[in-house]
């Protein structure tokens, strides 16, 4: 895990390459271009009409209002499942009971509105050692694990 610089806004961050400082434009404004190369993502928007265009996009952020609206998760998976390699940072409204969640859904970078405690997430980032399903991460349903041999 490493953490960015505060100017940026992006706390958590699990991934190797550059940060994308590209600004993220909106779905529609995205789809009328061709050489955006972030997206912003935000609530009621459809996440399968960027499907098409995953191999140009760098940067998906998907913003989260409030917390207590979960439609960015499905963006997050679906973008996942369907072979998004680039950033997906979640924004806004992101609280700690919500990280392992979110990184489970394929989010690899964490901007919140608000700073969050460093223990307290990374904490919640390692809360729960086995996992019951499969996921957009990579991480082995614990039923695997035990039939395994």
């Amino acid at each position: 895990m490493t953490e960015t610089a505060p100017e940026n806004h992006v706390q958590f961050r699990f991934r190797d390459d550059a940060q994308v400082s590209d600004p993220a434009v909106t779905v529609d404004a995205f789809l009328g271009q061709t050489n955006a190369a972030a997206v912003r993502i935000e609530p009621g928007d459809d996440a399968r009409q960027l499907l098409p265009h995953l191999d140009r996009i760098a940067l998906v952020e998907v913003n989260f209002p409030a917390f207590t609206d979960g439609r960015g998760y499905s963006a997050a998976r679906l973008l996942r499942e369907e072979g998004y390699q680039g950033e997906l940072r979640a924004v806004g409204d992101v609280l700690i009971d919500q990280l392992s969640h979110m990184k489970r859904c394929g989010f690899d970078a964490f901007a919140p509105d608000a700073p969050l405690n460093e223990e307290d997430a990374q904490a919640a980032f390692n809360r729960w050692p086995e996992v019951y399903q499969s996921a957009a991460d990579d991480r082995q349903p614990i039923w695997a694990l035990r039939h395994k041999g």
